[in-house]
């Protein structure tokens, strides 16, 4: 069995890398006849993740001014309000593998969450043309992101599979039949660990990721970030360990996190993880500090999978769903609009550490249970692919 991932931009983004890295180990644990394929905007970024059968161009085509497909493009646009032939020349070389494959694997879990994706919906088409198994692996999507156009795109796939509830309930609702609950499947990510960096202490260090996405939703988030440092810095004997987890041109955490690195770093309390560790090296500094504070999903995953306490600088859908999933309640997510708030971001800070004992139970509980729901994505893949 032949499977194509896509809808993949690169391992900079470490959280993608998870997903590809995780997703590869579940579905060739599992599918012993399983050959894996990554089609990736950046394929040279994803060489880290060896258990791929293959990695492949996925990146966008642009169409030459003035040439022939240029020309057919713009007559079927313009006059004829058609994307499909200009759409299938930028995807090209994502779309010229469906006739070698038997499964397409979409998984950009959220990128559903960001407006139409005629791109995407071009792709779904081609292959369900062709007469192969198309799969949403992973995904959140929110309410407010649903338009009928959305959805049909989302009758097309044989399956879908929602990595928490708030977005199966939502699916269910609106009348999709092809919708199976799952988790993350990177809670299953095995860990990398390296040497302590100078400064950390063990068993009293602290890890925060912030991120220019939330920054560029709340500018005045990176004050409130800033108050909440000086407040732990000023009332505990903590590290905190500054840990980025996305590392691409115009969105990469590092460059943020080196200013807050640059301010505090006098206090000898501060640290910074370098910009160029692989997702289970990331999950392994994680794994060893005594509370989490993250703004990237894959990190506050990182934590939540192997019992650190964690607080969400929340922004979306999946964020939400996930802590419900695993404690009932969305509990310690702040919304984008709180974020900027320095009272509200100290206080669920506090709160955090007065209630480790019943969070870190809680975690002990449910984390087996949410990697079983990892492992059920690849149950329902196996039952689609033998149908």
């Amino acid at each position: 069995m032949k499977i194509m991932m896509f809808a993949h931009d690169g391992s900079l983004n470490r959280g993608c890398e998870a997903i590809v890295r995780s997703s590869t180990s579940l579905i060739k644990n599992k599918i012993n006849t399983a050959k894996v394929f990554l089609a990736s905007g950046k394929p040279e970024t994803d060489k880290v993740i060896t258990q791929l059968d293959g990695i492949y161009d996925g990146s966008n085509q642009n169409i030459k001014k003035f040439s022939y497909p240029w020309w057919i493009s713009s007559i079927n646009v313009k006059l004829l309000n058609n994307e499909s032939y200009a759409l299938g020349k930028v995807h090209q070389n994502i779309i010229k593998h469906i006739d070698k494959m038997d499964i397409y694997l979409s998984i950009g879990g959220d990128n559903y969450c960001y407006g139409e994706q005629p791109g995407w919906y071009e792709i779904n088409r081609r292959v369900k043309a062709k007469g192969k198994k198309l799969v949403l692996w992973g995904c959140s999507i929110g309410e407010e992101d649903m338009s009928e156009r959305k959805l049909e795109d989302l009758k097309l796939f044989d399956l879908i599979l929602a990595r928490e509830t708030l977005t199966y309930n939502m699916l269910k609702n609106k009348g999709l039949k092809n919708v199976k609950l799952c988790a993350d499947s990177a809670f299953t990510m095995e860990k990398e660990e390296l040497e302590l960096p100078e400064g950390w202490q063990v068993g009293n260090t602290i890890g925060l990721n912030y991120s220019p996405l939330v920054l560029n939703k709340n500018n005045q988030s990176e004050y409130a970030v800033k108050e909440l440092i000086s407040h732990i810095l000023n009332t505990t004997n903590f590290t905190i360990a500054l840990t980025p987890h996305v590392i691409q041109e115009s969105n990469n955490d590092y460059e943020i996190l080196n200013k807050f690195f640059e301010e505090y770093a006098n206090t000898g309390r501060v640290i910074i993880l370098p910009d160029n560790l692989t997702a289970p090296q990331y999950k392994g500094y994680i794994s060893r500090m005594k509370y989490f504070i993250g703004a990237r999903t894959h990190a506050t995953i990182a934590a939540y999978s192997t019992f650190v306490p964690t607080m969400v600088l929340g922004y979306s859908v999946k964020s939400k769903g996930i802590a419900k999933d695993l404690f009932g309640e969305e509990k310690l997510v702040l919304n984008i609009d709180e974020i900027s708030d320095p009272t509200k971001l100290i206080s669920s800070f506090d709160d955090m550490v007065k209630q480790e004992k019943e969070i870190l139970d809680s975690l002990k509980k449910s984390v087996p249970n949410i990697k079983k729901m990892s492992y059920k994505a690849v149950e329902y893949l196996e039952e689609l692919a033998k149908n």
